[in-house]
């Protein structure tokens, strides 16, 4: 896909995330990873809702701005994960409402944030990794990302909101929506002994969809 277009698809996906109320305001950015190792990145205070194909902002393989708005604060959680999980192309973070009250919660497993609730959590994200807070923009975030050594491509930031990647734009979205709606499910059910996925039906799923073990670190 050439650049006009994946600046177009940036915008509507953005516009969709935004209108379903998944990332409020000038919350969330979104990135894609160009083939000459730059990349498309939203713009610092924009929101997702009401982007401009032309303001985007462009990087070059180093992180420079090269035309556009100057880019999102969150730079270094996106140039981690890139540089970790090389099949990535594009990284969706949102501040969606469920994934951040899940994040908050003191039982949460840092490797394993979310149980096997439904088949597509396991397709589509696989398993989700839960790293401390930091603040929006701070440089050390990429330093948490880097520790799960690309293992994870959900990552769910304390008291802000998850982080996915994709091999392209559209999966990192369905990926981040997916997400979104498994932590609402954990919090619907959450203390009523709900029934998630057995050992057998995951392992099943494994071997169907090709999707390999869970992460660890």
């Amino acid at each position: 896909m050439n650049e006009t277009k994946l600046r177009e698809q940036i915008c509507v996906f953005g516009r969709s995330l935004f209108e379903r109320g998944l990332t409020p305001g000038s919350s969330g950015n979104i990135s894609v990873r160009l083939d000459d190792g730059g990349w498309l990145v939203t713009p610092t205070n924009a929101s997702l809702g009401f982007l401009d194909p032309a303001r985007i902002s462009r990087l070059d393989a180093s992180s420079k701005l090269v035309s556009g708005d100057a880019p999102t604060k969150e730079i270094p959680l996106h140039k981690a994960l890139y540089e970790t999980r090389q099949t990535a192309r594009a990284i969706v973070h949102l501040h969606c409402t469920h994934c951040v009250a899940l994040s908050m919660l003191p039982e949460i497993d840092a490797n394993n944030a979310l149980p096997p609730l439904t088949p597509y959590y396991l397709m589509r994200c696989g398993a989700t990794a839960l790293v401390p807070y930091f603040a929006p923009g701070d440089a050390a975030v990429g330093g948490a990302i880097r520790s799960l050594a690309g293992k994870y491509s959900c990552v769910l930031l304390a008291n802000h909101g998850p982080v996915v990647a994709g091999e392209t734009l559209e999966a990192a979205v369905f990926a981040a929506e997916e997400l979104e709606e498994t932590a609402k499910l954990y919090l619907m059910t959450r203390g009523l002994n709900p029934r998630p996925l057995s050992k057998e039906q995951v392992s099943d799923l494994s071997v169907r969809f090709n999707l390999g073990k869970p992460p660890t670190v």
